[in-house]
């Protein structure tokens, strides 16, 4: 396919976009899922892929929106890097995906886009993805000292500490997490119900009489 006659199509006919995609764009195999074009590379070559699809005239991929992950324990390479990239100029969108493991790096492609400079420390920090070459490789939203990744699904619910602020040491403190067995005891039809020699802020109010309020008087 010329370029004349992929520019002579529409953008949203995306039988025909992905094959000039795969035609143009070296290392990369493209699937169309749910009205979306995917595109699969392996790592040595995300930043290529990147680059040539931001650069190419007839592509024009100069957004990218995010970077995300998925986690998947069971694969060999159990995460799925995500890139999602949009051309306002063409109205396309297209998804990059490439896997990975724990301990092998995905090259940064801050050089590509700068944006990804806060979503590859986001997905380093969620999922402990490492990015090779990121100017900046520290954690975002989790605390200082935060040991896991939370969006890892191996990563246990209730978190391996909790977090709170001493004013016997002026600093934050990490402490292990401690549920009161009471909390796990419930009724089926109130939950409150189900507590035991626990009192919550407002349960002494309970006990006392309402004041100025009389039950109606029985005809």
């Amino acid at each position: 396919m010329t370029e004349e006659d992929f520019q002579a199509k529409p953008t949203h006919d995306l039988p025909v976009v992905l094959e000039f995609i795969e035609s143009r764009i070296p290392h990369v195999r493209g699937e169309i899922l749910k009205n979306e074009i995917i595109l699969w590379t392996i790592r040595d070559h995300i930043v290529e892929v990147l680059k040539n699809l931001r650069d190419h005239p007839d592509l024009r991929m100069q957004q990218l929106i995010d970077i995300t992950a998925l986690d998947t324990p069971s694969e060999p390479e159990r995460f799925t890097v995500v890139y999602q990239l949009l051309s306002l100029a063409k109205n396309q969108r297209v998804r990059v995906k490439l896997t990975t493991d724990e301990n092998m790096a995905v090259p940064s492609v801050v050089s590509v886009y700068s944006t990804a400079n806060w979503f590859e420390r986001e997905t380093w920090d969620m999922f402990g993805v490492m990015f090779a070459g990121h100017p900046d490789h520290r954690r975002i939203l989790t605390d200082y000292g935060f040991e896991g990744h939370p969006l890892r699904k191996d990563f246990p619910l209730t978190g391996y500490v909790e977090v709170r602020y001493s004013e016997e040491e002026k600093r934050v403190v990490y402490e292990p997490v401690k549920l009161t067995q009471d909390f796990r005891v419930f009724d089926n039809l109130s939950p409150w119900e189900g507590m035991t020699d626990i009192q919550l802020p407002g349960d002494e109010k309970a006990a006392q009489p309402k004041v100025g309020w009389k039950p109606a008087e029985k005809m």
